[in-house]
């Protein structure tokens, strides 16, 4: 399944895509899709999209889940974006958190903070968790995943890296972590690791890769980040970007007011954010 939230926000409905990729209406079945509604979908499973009610035009496309509660990162996770950074190749997971209050709709503005010179691009695959998971092995770690969305890791670098040395302040200000456009239930995606990422600004291939090319594939990351604290249901887990971001260019770019940025990865569809001032 395709689940996704439509409307304004703050006011969301919850909705289905259906085979033709029209929206279908979910909110006879349910008030709205929650963190705690993916630990069982079986319901929705037996529905018949057709029998759904159409969703006219097309409306503004949330946040794919309500009552997300953290947003775990995975930093330098593919091997060219490490070497573009100077980094060594890690050999564990590199851990940071993004605030909550930087969740947004897929095609929402992406705000650019008070003179900000050096805002970033980062494509990402995002893990959503079904069910608690608390020191879970590599073998059983999917199965505790509902499914798999599209994350931009939008990212201030100059917060980042010269600000004290901390990831989160560059890349937790509002409108910086766009998420959808909908959420693909793990049975639609048996194998994470063979999905095309391909980002573009202002119609420009920047970022162009595979999830295979990952250091720590998805199993890996959930087993590794339930090792040290529990993942609660609706937890998002963005697990690194490819190669190509703007601060790793000669010379560096970044976003400025009026940029478009596209993201798309294969079977999990595409986001188109407006930068604004």
């Amino acid at each position: 399944m395709k689940l996704l939230r439509y409307g304004p926000a703050g006011s969301e409905k919850p909705g289905l895509l259906d085979a033709d990729g029209k929206i279908r209406d979910l909110s006879a079945h349910l008030p709205d899709l929650t963190a705690e509604r993916l630990g069982d979908l079986t319901a929705l499973t037996k529905l018949d999209p057709k029998s759904l009610p159409l969703v006219d035009g097309t409306p503004r496309i949330g946040i794919p889940l309500a009552g997300i509660r953290q947003c775990v990162a995975i930093g330098l996770n593919y091997r060219k974006h490490a070497i573009e950074a100077n980094l060594p190749i890690p050999e564990e997971p590199v851990i940071f958190f993004k605030a909550i209050t930087s969740l947004s709709g897929p095609n929402d503005d992406i705000v650019l903070p008070p003179k900000s010179q050096a805002t970033d691009w980062e494509i990402e695959l995002a893990i959503v968790m079904a069910r608690t998971a608390r020191r879970v092995s590599k073998e059983q770690a999917l199965e505790y995943v509902a499914g798999y969305t599209i994350a931009n890791d939008v990212s201030e670098r100059d917060w980042q890296i010269k600000r004290g040395g901390q990831w989160s302040k560059g890349k937790s200000f509002d409108s910086f972590c766009p998420l959808g456009p909908w959420l693909v239930t793990r049975d639609e995606l048996p194998n994470p690791q063979t999905m095309n990422v391909e980002l573009k600004v202002n119609g420009v291939v920047k970022q162009a890769s595979n999830t295979e090319d990952m250091i720590f594939n998805c199993a890996h990351i959930v087993s590794y980040v339930s090792q040290f604290m529990t993942l609660l249901p609706g937890d998002v887990i963005i697990t690194g970007t490819p190669g190509g971001v703007g601060v790793a260019r000669k010379p560096p770019e970044s976003l400025r007011a009026g940029d478009t940025v596209q993201l798309k990865i294969a079977q999990l569809g595409e986001q188109t954010q407006r930068v604004r001032a």
